[in-house]
């Protein structure tokens, strides 16, 4: 067993910025569990759009708001309490307002840790 506290991972490069928030990688691929857990901040007044190919996730709001549009056009707007899953490595976008969202992420397979997006990207960003 292993305890990992969120201050200590910002002192590591498993903290990171990743352009339109950032996230405390708690959980890698070194940890040899299979999977990633993150801690997720997306700052206000963003929008991104993104698409994991190598990975699916899921996310648990946690605090904040936001909202979720897939390449249909559906938008689902997330809060506390509810959990999205990209269970076919869906395109989304990821929108917040006036406040903050706190998302706990997990990741399969697991994370190196230190991934980065490309929010600048027009096609979208993920690893």
């Amino acid at each position: 067993m292993f305890i990992r506290r969120l201050d200590e991972v910002e002192k590591t490069p498993f903290f990171v910025d990743w352009g339109n928030g950032t996230s405390h990688r708690l959980l890698t691929v070194g940890d040899n569990m299979g999977f990633t857990i993150c801690h997720t901040i997306v700052r206000p007044h963003t929008e991104s759009l993104l698409e994991y190919t190598n990975f699916l996730e899921a996310c648990y709001c946690i605090g904040g708001s936001a909202e979720i549009e897939d390449m249909d056009n559906n938008i689902h707007t997330i809060k506390p309490g509810d959990m999205y899953a990209l269970d076919k490595h869906d395109k989304h976008y990821l929108r917040t307002k006036e406040e903050e969202c706190v998302l706990v992420s997990v990741f399969n397979p697991a994370l190196k840790g230190t991934e980065k997006h490309d929010i600048n990207n027009p096609n979208g960003s993920g690893y």
